[in-house]
């Protein structure tokens, strides 16, 4: 065996970390941090130090499975391909497209197939049954900046490499690595921050890793981030330390009449922070010659985490740290286009069956897709497409999804596991290894805290007669298309790159406006089709060679040249470029989201005073299938209940005992971790956990200890703006046992 070295982008969180891998013949031998990447400089955490071992995992599986007799059998993936378009031809034919849904999960975002494909499979599924996990995670960033900016992916981050003071809320990147912010080697930027003078402020029920190196925590009441948001505007008016706005934005006068009906006084009881502490904070997010307010998950996964978002963008503009160096700035990814005329946002084009619930960005809340196939009438679901999702384990009250599936006629995964989803599928499409694959992140380019590119060919070859993840999902495209399951994928390819060259050559401002598809089509390079996507989409990029406009520009052969990444520069200013709303302004006060505060005012005065549930992330977790690599479920990554130690005295739960956690929708038994580390009231279990179902092969991952908190989480509370699902701030009951 020849020992060869690969430098690859990791693809496991949204760091994108640059990793030196070693292998020995078609084995993974070491992980390294790439000490040359551009972007990441060596930084590595636990999870891509163990790319190997999940891309060994022996209980990956590597041939198709098909469900015969109630019994998985592996076959040919000419008779998988086959069985997909028989089972998807007798659903369609029995109860119409409708009849059909499809999920796409959090690592389908993670490789490079994912973002060509998934869109045009859901467009050739010709169903509105669309689904996704952004609906369990960042769907109220993506409406917020919908109707703030105009377009669902314009979303600013934090600059903070040039910052001077950052307040952040529901977030944990110590340990998450960044989350709708790309950045590598979080916690040696924060430290990097405060060592040259500047000030970190963490808000958040649990004094995470993060608030250790932090100047100041506070803790906050789960769900009253937008209450405290609103607290902070009001003090920044009533104090008159808002700044001038420039013309570019609109609606301030409005959301000054909004803000008034929170004062930090009347808010500080349901936030548990002194009023006195909250107007501290504006004053010295006002007084910081640059600042920036950042939230993730902890307040996009509450019940009104749409209008912490939009508070969030709202504070960033007020303070005149919008679009400025050290404040929340807009990146521009290279392989998306920016003359591309956007239209503006709206959601509700059509609305869920059961619940009646809106369209967002074309998808529907994953949290009514269990009403969706167990309530009978016409278009009930009656066949599921997964690509990279667990759902029966991720959703809200999984176990009464996972229920729902056993019951479709009809189930195609695309995965690597047999898991609590697929288990009940009819087929199963496993991707290849990591290493077989090529990478270049899509979307999460769109969010780096620098301008940056880099792409991994594949370290190792495809088995003779193995299909890529792209091609498995051409297939699938094909298949849904009625073109059938053996049509040639070359067309599919033609058509996809035909319409993209056909928009560009029409659209003014682009590089190659007024030109011939005809004359540009031969010019795009690459191996395979991902290969010459991605060529065309830098070519047409910010920073493209544009079919020869700016011959030094970026195209596929610049990032084969440079395998550690290409440095594309500090983020700059680039608001006017972002901007789709109808009057080309910033909408500081959307009325579509100005009508969701009176909920929260009703909140302010009946909230709920019981124990409530929150989330929890750990270092060498992101999500389920990780589970199965023994180093990543050890040391701290353990499922406990972080319960504070006031409420575990009262309760009479000491460190280790086994405590019974119930909602309404279920009760789980984990053990009990008293610690100070949580605000009183509330108590924490991390997710992904609880692989006890039978029927998967997940060989490390049933052996663990824990439980899947999604049992208590409850699919009938939702943040009503986005459809997103609660996962922080479930009101639940513990008791010993």
């Amino acid at each position: 065996m020849s020992t060869t070295t690969h430098f690859r982008t990791c693809p496991l969180c949204e760091a994108t970390c640059g990793l030196k891998i070693t292998l020995d013949g078609d084995r993974v031998t070491d992980v390294r941090g790439d000490r040359d990447d551009m972007f990441s400089l060596g930084f590595i955490c636990p999870k891509g130090a163990k790319l190997g071992d999940l891309d060994q995992d022996p209980d990956r599986l590597s041939s198709p499975l098909v469900k015969r007799d109630g019994r998985f059998a592996e076959v040919s993936w000419d008779e998988a391909f086959a069985e997909v378009e028989r089972g998807l031809a007798a659903v369609r034919q029995k109860y119409g497209n409708e009849a059909v849904a499809l999920y796409m999960g959090n690592p389908s975002i993670h490789t490079m197939a994912g973002p060509v494909y998934n869109g045009v499979l859901a467009k050739s599924l010709g169903t509105r049954n669309i689904y996704t996990a952004s609906t369990s995670d960042q769907m109220p960033k993506h409406v917020s900046c919908g109707y703030v900016f105009g377009d669902p992916f314009s979303i600013p981050v934090p600059d903070i490499d040039r910052t001077d003071y950052l307040l952040m809320l529901g977030a944990n990147p110590v340990e998450s690595n960044g989350s709708l912010c790309t950045a590598p080697d979080f916690p040696g930027r924060l430290k990097k921050l405060r060592a040259r003078g500047g000030t970190v402020v963490v808000v958040d029920p649990r004094r995470t890793r993060t608030a250790d190196l932090a100047d100041q925590h506070l803790f906050i009441r789960p769900g009253a981030d937008a209450a405290f948001l609103f607290a902070l505007v009001h003090t920044l008016f009533d104090e008159n330390l808002a700044v001038e706005v420039p013309e570019i934005v609109h609606g301030v006068a409005e959301l000054r009449v909004l803000a008034s009906k929170f004062p930090p006084e009347t808010v500080a009881s349901a936030c548990g922070i002194d009023a006195s502490a909250i107007r501290q904070v504006a004053r010295d997010l006002s007084a910081a010659p640059t600042a920036v307010v950042y939230g993730r998950i902890g307040t996009t996964t509450a019940e009104f985490g749409t209008l912490s978002s939009w508070l969030v963008d709202a504070l960033n503009v007020l303070t005149g740290n919008l679009d400025r160096p050290g404040g929340a700035m807009f990146p521009a990814s290279a392989a998306r286009a920016t003359y591309v005329k956007r239209k503006p946002f709206r959601t509700g084009r059509w609305s869920s069956r059961v619940r009646g619930l809106p369209e967002v960005a074309g998808e529907l809340p994953t949290a009514t897709l269990a009403d969706e196939i167990e309530t009978p009438g016409e278009g009930q679901v009656r066949a599921l497409f997964t690509v990279g999702g667990n759902p029966a384990s991720s959703a809200p009250n999984a176990p009464r999804l996972a229920a729902a599936l056993a019951d479709l006629e009809f189930m195609v995964c695309v995965d690597p596991y047999l898991n609590e989803t697929t288990r009940h599928a009819t087929v199963i499409l496993p991707p290849p290894r990591l290493t077989q694959s090529p990478h270049f992140d899509f979307g999460l380019t769109q969010f780096g805290v620098r301008n940056f590119a880099n792409y991994s060919a594949p370290a190792l070859p495809l088995p003779a007669g193995r299909p890529g993840e792209a091609q498995i999902l051409a297939r699938l495209v094909m298949i849904a298309a009625g073109q059938g399951a053996s049509a040639d994928l070359r067309g599919l390819e033609e058509m996809m790159i035909g319409g993209l060259l056909a928009k560009a050559v029409q659209a003014e401002g682009s590089p190659v406006y007024g030109r011939d598809p005809a004359e540009l089509r031969p010019m795009i390079e690459g191996d395979g089709p991902l290969e010459r996507w991605l060529d065309l989409s830098l070519r047409l990029g910010p920073y493209g060679e544009g079919f020869g406009a700016t011959p030094s520009g970026l195209k596929l052969a610049t990032l084969l040249e440079n395998p550690h990444g290409v440095d594309l520069g500090p983020l700059r200013p680039r608001l006017t470029e972002v901007l789709s709303t109808a009057d080309g302004k910033v909408n500081l006060c959307p009325a579509e989201l100005a009508a969701d505060v009176p909920r929260l005012l009703s909140w302010l005065a009946d909230r709920p005073r019981g124990m409530v549930l929150i989330g929890r992330r750990h270092l060498r977790s992101n999500n389920s299938w990780m589970h199965n690599v023994p180093a990543l479920v050890t040391g701290s990554n353990t499922c406990t209940l972080h319960i504070n130690t006031e409420d575990a005295e009262k309760l009479s739960v000491t460190t280790g005992q086994r405590v019974l956690v119930m909602s309404r929708t279920g009760s789980i038994e984990v053990d009990a971790e008293p610690t100070d580390k949580i605000m009183p009231g509330v108590v924490s279990l991390p997710h992904g956990w609880g692989h006890d179902q039978p029927g998967i092969r997940l060989s490390v991952a049933t052996r663990t200890n824990g439980a899947n908190v999604n049992t208590v989480t409850d699919e009938s509370i939702l943040d009503v703006l986005s459809g997103t699902a609660v996962f922080n701030g479930v009101p639940v009951e513990v008791k010993a046992i």
